[in-house]
Order: structure tokens, then C-alpha cells, then sequence
């Protein structure tokens, strides 16, 4: 079937080319329609992440090159089942759509995106789009699956029941996206308009939608596949039971399929601060670039495979569908501890960096269970702390069989740490769900989409835009805070010559807070390490790089071997529990500040993380020395 003659059918009139200067075009969609997919089609690696004005909701920015050259300004709008606003996500969508939000022009074009496969339910946001009265295409997405299983749609037929020009597509395989660059030029006819529902009324919106596909949409079959593997994935008993081995087998490709990328980032990291001390005449300048900036930045960068490794699991198991599975059973999980199976998704993307989970907390309507979310999710083991249970673990535990050559002792130790951050964030929660938060459990729905292959170019995209997130953080914080200790470093704190590094500035800061941490194990430069990393997590690693980097004569002696000088067992443990608990980062506290309004939850949120930290830091310390004599 040619979608671009379908398009074209019953026409009476085609819209003015969007032509002469820019043009915002909005990309709107339930959720799970594959939007994003389309959206990132579209623009690949030409789009930008912003706030809209005013409100914590993202807003990603696009650009689509049309016809003679021309560029489109694409919006991709949160996902929405109709434009009756009950979060911020939605009202953002609403706002956007009926040129209500500042900064923001109103679109003077709609892709309306909708899954073929489940037309009967998602049609119902084409009434209230239609009557916006906006130019409006209807893609209808996942045209593979729809063929695949015996879906049928006379897309001609169907556009003149709307009003509006229809297209067949798949995004995933980048098929049938013809007729968007015709729209948009003003190439694609447009039926004559029929009467539409009231907009807020969606029983009204519900039986138009029934009427409308009528003769035009024959369903398709139901996934058979989906249908069996949920009985599988969705068991009360077999499914956690996967969903545990899944968890364990990430984290130990995470350990073992990193190795060699991570050695080869390590001798290139090496090799060039080795060749710099050679090749540059001895100076300030050459000690900076070597100690500073390759023992500081480079010390971080060794961890880029597994960062990236991580990801790519995660965008596997959600691309493939089955991370909405997981959703489904951690709801039992979230109910005892008093909140909602909508606090998973929050929680699970905190996985990957706690901000962009405390902004997805905007889909969640009850304020109570939004504030309980927003206070728990830093608890998640984030990608910044992988560098430092990396080092300390790698450094510490020596790698055994436990289960075969399956699972191993480092990877459990990960793992473990990752069970210690969830299970700290489901006391808190229940704590504040029985206490100052407290408040009625909403039920919880969720639209399982069905369970499709990853594409390569989908992954290909988020590795990119993670690896981009790392190195701009590498390249920013990590290496400003990397020259900063270096000067404090060589800054003497008497009129003399250049000191040692315990004399100088920093050591001096270090030796200052030192009383106060040597309970815990800790010594003045770990000292140093727990305040740089209140910038970002992974700093701590830079600092021990750029501090170990100056001690050290022999470049030799390794990170891990200094830290084993360093740390005892003990130790080493309670820096791992300390990390698994407190909020080392202050680009989160700025966003919580943002998002409840005031200071006074990030400054509980602080107190009480911190607290924990360090009495449950001084109790690991003492319980493994103790256990040691």
C-alpha cells in the first residue's frame, strides 16, 4: 500500500506550504504510539533537550529538513490520551498546543502520531486535536506489526471520516515517512472536515472513535508471542524470579564484557599523560596537564564502557517492552511501601542520573506520592556511582566463582549495593507514607505495548546522547574541579617552597574534616574526595586520581593499589555504604529546590540522607573490623 496515494485520496484543498521562514510543527501521541521513535527518525542527531519556561517539563527540540533546503522546528510534546490536563506533563501538552505557553510559538502544523495496532483507544485523541483546528497529519505508527498480524486500514476511507490526511508507517523501520515531508510542504490534499465531539467530554470522544474506524479499521489479531511471554514475565512467582536473574546477569556482563574496553581506555589514557611528561619541557603547565587533568579526568574516563554497557541493557530491556513487565511487579513492591506502580518509572530512570527522575515525577497526579518519590529517588544507585563502586570493589574483592562462571563476587557485590539503595529508598518511603506524607494509594494502569526487537539505530542514539552527557560532565565538572584541587594542591599554607600535598590548601582542607571521618575509616584525602564529590559523584574518583597522581613518582603505582594502601577493608566498605546512601550532588538538591518549591524538602532530603550515610558508614566500618579480628 502507497501511503502517499492514500494521503492524497478524497482530497478537496491543500494547505500553503510551510515555507519563507521558520515553522514550529508539533509532534503529539499517547503514550507507547512510538513518537519518540518517529521523532528521532526525524531529526537523528539534530535536537536539544530544554525547560520550557517556568516549569520543570522537558521539552525536546528538533530540526527537519524539508524541501530546497528548508528546515522545520520539530516539538516532541509529552505523551497524552487527551488534553484534559490532571498532571504537569499534560498540561504542558495543552498549553503548548493552545499557544498558552510563553516562549513557545504556537504550532501552525500537528504530526499526530497514534498506534495502528491499538487504533480503537488511541483515536480518542484525534477529536480534541482535530478540533483544534490546527493542519493536522495522522500518522499511524507500527504499520509492520499492524501488517503482521492481519490488521487492516483503508487509510483513504479513514481520512475522510476525519477530515484529515492519513498515513501508514513505521518509524522503527523508517518506512512510509514520505507523506510527512508532502504535509509539510503543502503536497498532501486535505479532506473536507466533519463534525467533532465536544472537547472535554470523552465518552463522546470514546463512541466518535468507535463510529469513525467503523468499516475503515479491520483489528488486528492479538500478539500471539505477547500473550504467551506475559504469562511468563507477568507471573506472581516466575516473573520476579526472572526479573532477578535479568538484574544479575546485567550486572555481570557490566563486569566482565567491560574489561577490555576499559583496559584499552586506560592505556590510552596512560600512554598519552606518559607521552605529554616526555614530550612537553618540565613545568607548571606539563604537572597540570599530567597530574591534573590525566590523573583527574582520565581516572574517570576509564569507566565510559560501563557506563555505556549499562545503558545499552537498559535501552534493550525498554525498547523490547519488557521494563513496562517490570513495571507491573514492582507495583506489589511499591504498594507495601505505600506508593504507586507510576513511582517505578521515576525510580527505575534515577537508575541512569537522579534529575531527569525527579522531572518524571510530573506524571504522577497525587502530590503526596510525587513529593515521596521526588525525596526517595536519589537513593537509586545513579550511573555516577558506578565509577566509585568499580574502583573500591575491583580494588578490595578479588573476583571468585559463586555461581559457576555465571555470576561472580564483584558483580554480587554491585548488585548488592544496588538492593541496599532500593531497599533504603522503600523504608524511606514507607516512613514518609505512614507519617508526614501520608495519603490514599492510587490505583495504578498501565498500557503494556507489545514486545518488538530493538533497533540498532535507537540504541545507537541513546549510547551517543549518554556518552555525550559523560564527557560533557568530564570535560566541565569534573575537570574544573580537577585544576582547582591541583592549584590547592601546590598552594602552600606558609611562605616557602612548593609543599607537600598534606601542607598545602587542599590537604590542609582534608586534614581539617579528617577527625570527623576517621571513625568511618577514612582518611584526610578521602576527606578531600567526600567534598569535590558534592559536585557529582564520580569527582571523587578525579580528585583520588589528581591527588594519588601527585604523591606518586612512578605512574606505576595504580589507583586501586593506593587506595589498598590507604583503606582498610573496613574501610573500603563503608565508602561503598556511604556512597549507596548520602546526596553527593548539588545539580540534584538545585532541581528538588525547583520542583517542591522551596528549600525546606532538599534540606531534609540533605539532613536525612547525610545522617544515614554516615551512622550506617560507621556501623559497616565497625561490623567488618570487628568481624576481620
Amino acid at each position: 500500500m502507497d501511503p502517499c496515494r492514500d494521503c492524497h485520496a478524497g482530497g478537496v484543498a491543500a494547505p500553503a506550504p510551510l515555507a519563507l521562514r521558520r515553522h514550529t510543527v508539533a509532534i503529539v501521541g499517547p503514550p507507547n504510539s512510538g513518537k519518540s521513535t518517529l521523532f528521532n527518525r526525524l531529526t537523528g542527531l539534530r535536537q536539544k533537550v530544554a525547560n520550557y519556561p517556568g516549569v520543570t517539563v522537558e521539552q525536546r527540540l528538533g530540526k527537519l529538513q524539508v524541501s530546497r533546503g528548508r528546515e522545520v522546528d520539530l516539538i516532541d510534546l509529552p505523551g497524552v490520551y487527551s488534553l484534559q490536563a490532571r498532571s504537569e506533563d499534560e498540561q504542558v501538552t495543552r498549553d503548548v498546543l493552545m499557544g498558552n505557553m510563553k516562549g513557545t510559538p504556537r504550532p501552525e502544523a500537528i504530526i499526530l502520531v497514534l498506534d495502528s495496532t491499538n487504533l480503537g483507544r488511541h483515536l480518542m485523541l484525534a477529536a480534541p486535536i482535530l478540533a483544534l483546528g490546527i493542519p493536522t497529519l495522522v500518522v499511524l505508527n507500527m504499520a509492520d506489526d499492524l501488517e503482521k498480524r492481519g490488521g487492516l486500514i483503508d487509510t483513504a476511507d479513514l481520512a475522510q471520516r476525519l477530515g484529515a490526511p492519513v498515513a501508514l508507517a513505521s518509524a522503527t523501520r523508517g518506512e512510509g515517512l514520505e507523506p510527512i515531508a508532502e504535509f509539510l510542504n503543502g503536497a498532501l490534499a486535505i479532506p473536507a472536515p466533519m463534525e467533532l465531539p465536544v472537547l472535554n467530554n470523552p465518552p463522546a470522544c470514546r463512541a466518535w472513535a468507535t463510529q469513525v474506524s467503523g468499516q475503515a479499521y479491520r483489528a488486528p489479531a492479538p500478539p500471539l508471542w505477547t500473550k504467551r511471554l506475559d504469562a511468563i514475565f507477568l507471573h506472581p512467582i516466575m516473573g520476579p524470579l526472572i526479573f532477578a536473574v535479568v538484574v544479575v546477569a546485567v550486572f555481570q556482563t557490566i563486569f566482565t564484557g567491560a574489561v577490555p574496553l576499559m583496559d584499552g581506555v586506560e592505556a590510552v589514557v596512560a600512554g598519552s599523560g606518559q607521552w605529554l611528561k616526555q614530550t612537553l619541557p618540565g613545568s607548571p603547565l606539563r604537572d597540570l596537564l599530567v597530574e591534573g587533568v590525566w590523573g583527574g579526568v582520565g581516572s574517570v574516563m576509564v569507566f565510559l564502557p560501563q557506563i555505556l554497557l549499562l545503558f545499552l541493557f537498559i535501552g534493550v530491556l525498554e525498547d523490547s517492552g519488557y521494563l513496562a513487565r517490570a513495571a507491573v511487579i514492582a507495583d506489589r513492591t511499591m504498594a507495601r511501601a505505600g506508593l504507586q506502580g507510576k513511582s517505578f518509572i521515576p525510580l527505575l530512570s534515577a537508575y541512569a542520573c537522579a534529575i531527569p527522575a525527579i522531572l518524571a515525577t510530573r506524571t504522577i497526579e497525587s502530590k503526596r506520592d510525587r513529593i515521596a518519590t521526588i525525596l526517595i529517588a536519589p537513593f537509586m544507585t545513579c550511573s555516577a556511582r558506578l565509577p566509585v563502586y568499580t574502583l573500591v570493589i575491583a580494588a578490595f574483592i578479588p573476583e571468585r566463582n559463586l555461581i559457576g562462571p555465571f555470576v561472580g563476587t564483584r558483580a554480587a557485590a554491585m548488585l548488592g549495593l544496588y538492593l541496599l539503595g532500593f531497599a533504603a529508598a522503600v523504608f524511606t518511603a514507607r516512613v514518609l507514607k505512614s507519617s508526614i506524607l501520608r495519603g490514599e494509594r492510587t490505583p495504578f494502569v498501565m498500557e503494556m505495548p507489545a514486545y518488538r526487537w530493538p533497533t540498532f539505530r535507537s540504541l545507537g542514539l541513546r549510547l551517543l546522547d549518554r556518552g555525550k552527557v559523560f564527557l560533557r560532565r568530564a570535560g566541565t565538572v569534573i575537570l574544573g574541579v580537577a585544576i582547582v584541587l591541583w592549584v590547592l594542591a601546590h598552594v602552600p599554607t606558609k611562605a616557602g617552597k612548593a609543599p607537600e600535598i598534606a601542607e598545602s590548601v587542599a590537604g590542609t582542607i582534608g586534614r581539617t574534616v579528617e577527625p570527623l571521618i576517621k571513625p568511618l575509616g577514612f582518611n584526610w584525602k578521602i576527606g578531600i574526595g567526600l567534598i569535590t564529590s558534592l559536585a557529582a559523584r564520580e569527582v571523587i574518583v578525579g580528585t583520588l586520581g589528581t591527588i594519588y597522581g601527585i604523591e606518586s613518582e612512578s605512574d606505576a603505582v595504580g589507583l586501586q593499589k593506593a587506595l589498598q594502601a590507604d583503606l582498610t577493608p573496613g574501610g573500603a566498605v563503608a565508602l561503598l555504604v556511604f556512597f549507596a546512601f548520602a546526596m553527593q550532588c548539588m545539580s540534584t538538591i538545585a532541581v528538588v529546590r525547583r520542583e517542591t518549591g522551596g528549600w525546606r524538602w532538599p534540606a531534609i532530603q540533605f539532613a536525612y540522607m547525610s545522617s544515614l550515610a554516615y551512622v550506617c558508614a560507621f556501623a559497616a566500618n565497625r561490623a567488618v573490623m570487628a568481624w576481620l579480628s
